[in-house]
């Protein structure tokens, strides 16, 4: 039973009706960004250096489109292995069948594919500045709303997942000036969770634009402005337009999905059965993170559902590293993974993983060798 492969956690969300969300009409989108936040050292290991931070959301894009990268000659995973949460995505979308999409909402380094273009600046970092004008906010949303409306034409099902470096530590502040305390709960990219970094950033960002905590409940464009980036309008645009017209949205990601959420009731946007977060179990099993108290602060009308990759069974030391804490969620792995299986009836996990490390091998290991010459 798909029950078996997908779990539901107990949030006050409670389980809401998985197979509701299985259609034959399903999309995923992609929207990839990017913030100056990222920059600042010790807080997220997307990129080998801050340098290439800002190539990270173009080349998960082209990863899922061609098995690598094209914007940079690189391999998208760490020095030692670790690769990108993109190649859950594209094996999952490879085995469904399911198209995808990408939407640029401010990345800085632009992929080179077909993608629609937002029109957006990129973030900047919010203990220095706001993170961007009020206008491009403004703007994205709409721009969003706009998007969302032409997808949800054609489909019965959208899964949103994004890719934009540094992007709990917006999230999080973004949570903290709507009201939700988010301090010691949002995720991270690395087993040891750097949360007093992100709350130091949070708290110096709060002082320097004069928000205190929960000051921003009712005016959720302020609190992006101030301590976001691009990419939340843009979402929360798409997010809000396909729930409009009634059809369902698997939003793909860890932490940074529930602040979409917390951004969507402040903008009194019906959240009951339309709507759910699919993730990894690497996110739920992470000590140093909560999502399930996060969303209890914000909805109790989203489920949220995971699944269990079994990566701790891998060959693959790379793919073993998700279940020790590393990287764990990304460019919607968890949503994709979930639709893969609620579209295909007969796959299997184990399927999944030799599949997964297939992608492994050709686009991790052999790339390698041949760099390497050995």
């Amino acid at each position: 039973m798909i029950t078996d492969v997908i779990q539901s956690l107990p949030s006050k969300g409670g389980n809401s009706d998985l197979l509701s969300f299985k259609s034959n009409r399903t999309s995923f989108i992609l929207a990839i960004s990017y913030t100056e936040t990222s920059t600042i050292p010790g807080l997220t290991v997307a990129g080998a250096n801050t340098e290439l931070l800002k190539y990270t959301p173009a080349a998960d894009a082209e990863y899922i489109y061609y098995g690598r990268c094209k914007c940079i000659d690189a391999i998208p995973a760490t020095p030692d292995g670790k690769p990108t949460p993109a190649i859950i995505s594209k094996t999952a979308l490879d085995l469904s069948n399911i198209p995808i999409s990408v939407v640029d909402s401010g990345s800085k380094i632009k992929p080179i594919l077909p993608y629609v273009c937002i029109d957006s600046g990129f973030g900047k970092n919010i203990v220095q500045e706001p993170g961007l004008e009020l206008d491009n906010v403004l703007k994205n949303y709409d721009m969003g709303k706009l998007l969302g409306k032409e997808l949800a034409k054609n489909n019965e099902t959208i899964i949103i997942g994004e890719s934009i470096p540094g992007g709990t530590t917006t999230a999080l502040g973004v949570m903290q000036a709507l009201g939700i305390d988010g301090y010691n709960r949002v995720s991270s990219s690395m087993p040891d969770n750097p949360n007093e970094l992100k709350t130091k950033i949070v708290e110096r960002a709060l002082s320097r634009s004069k928000i205190r905590a929960g000051e921003c409940s009712n005016d959720p464009f302020r609190a992006i402005a101030n301590l976001g980036d691009p990419l939340m309008p843009t979402v929360v645009g798409i997010t809000e337009e396909i729930i409009s017209s009634k059809k369902k949205i698997i939003l793909a990601g860890g932490t940074q999905m529930c602040c979409i959420l917390a951004l969507l009731k402040s903008l009194n946007v019906g959240l009951k059965d339309n709507i759910c977060i699919g993730t990894t179990s690497y996110i739920v099993d992470d000590k140093k993170s909560d999502i399930v108290g996060l969303m209890n602060n914000i909805s109790d009308e989203v489920p949220i559902f995971y699944i269990d990759l079994l990566l701790e069974n891998s060959t693959k030391k790379g793919l073993r590293s998700y279940s020790e804490g590393f990287v764990k969620e990304g460019a919607g792995a968890g949503g994709c993974s979930i639709a893969a299986f609620l579209n295909s009836d007969n796959l299997t996990k184990e399927q999944f993983l030799h599949k997964l490390e297939e992608n492994y091998i050709r686009t991790i290991e052999k790339p390698r060798l041949v760099f390497t010459n050995k």
